[in-house]
């Protein structure tokens, strides 16, 4: 049976460069981070989703791999999200890239993450938006919007101090924020990354990234303007 948070896809950043003589880049601190009452969509943006495909992108879809009946074996975003990831990439130091965790969801993969979080008492309620097949209302991941990532670096997948779906309060974006080390640079790092390419984090993941969801509008007082969408469709 499929479990929340595996397989393990990552190293572990404060291993991997405790040998290396790299810093990771200094960013600022993490600012304070809040989770807002998402308003119901009023525009909608037909913008198709694409498939990832980077030198600098490592698609691991961990779902699939983890054999979640309704994943994929490929990635897709709406296309001015995916390109603003090829714009990260290309703007990094040498060696280092982005690894997409998920990306597009589609609703059935959603019902099934939601079911198995409601069944294990030690996940949180709300690590998994609920499915909701509202037009207006869509979860993040549903519109292409929405990104789990983290950086690689020599091309290796790395996690800073936690892994995609960890479960425990360890996951939250500024939890190391008093913890001085390469975990909490790393994560500082990828925030502001992120950041100055108009995306927004959930405080509750730090490798949960949107832009142009309900909640990018409601954090950037911007119109969010990603709705429901599927690559399937004509």
């Amino acid at each position: 049976m499929q479990k929340i948070g595996e397989p393990v896809l990552t190293t572990d950043v404060q291993k991997f460069f405790k040998n290396l003589n790299i810093d990771i880049p200094e960013s600022e601190a993490i600012p304070e981070l809040w989770e807002p009452e998402a308003s119901a969509l009023e525009i909608f943006d037909d913008e198709p989703l694409i498939e990832l495909k980077h030198p600098h992108v490592k698609t691991l879809n961990c779902y699939w791999e983890a054999g979640w009946e309704n994943s994929f074996k490929t990635s897709w975003l709406r296309e001015s999200v995916a390109e603003k990831l090829y714009c990260i990439t290309e703007e990094l130091p040498e060696r280092w890239g982005l690894a997409i965790f998920d990306a597009w969801r589609p609703l059935a993969l959603q019902n099934e993450l939601f079911k198995a979080a409601c069944e294990d008492p030690k996940v949180p309620e709300e690590l998994f938006a609920e499915p909701n097949s509202d037009p207006v209302t869509p979860p993040p991941h549903l519109t292409g919007g929405a990104v789990d990532l983290t950086f690689t670096f020599d091309n290796v997948p790395l996690a800073p101090a936690s892994g995609f779906d960890d479960i425990t309060p360890a996951a939250r974006a500024d939890f190391l924020e008093k913890t001085p080390g390469f975990d909490r640079d790393f994560r500082r790092f990828l925030y502001w990354t992120m950041h100055a390419h108009d995306f927004v984090v959930f405080q509750e993941e730090w490798w949960h990234f949107e832009f142009g969801t309900r909640r990018w509008g409601a954090l950037t007082g911007e119109k969010a303007k990603f709705g429901v969408v599927s690559p399937f469709r004509n």
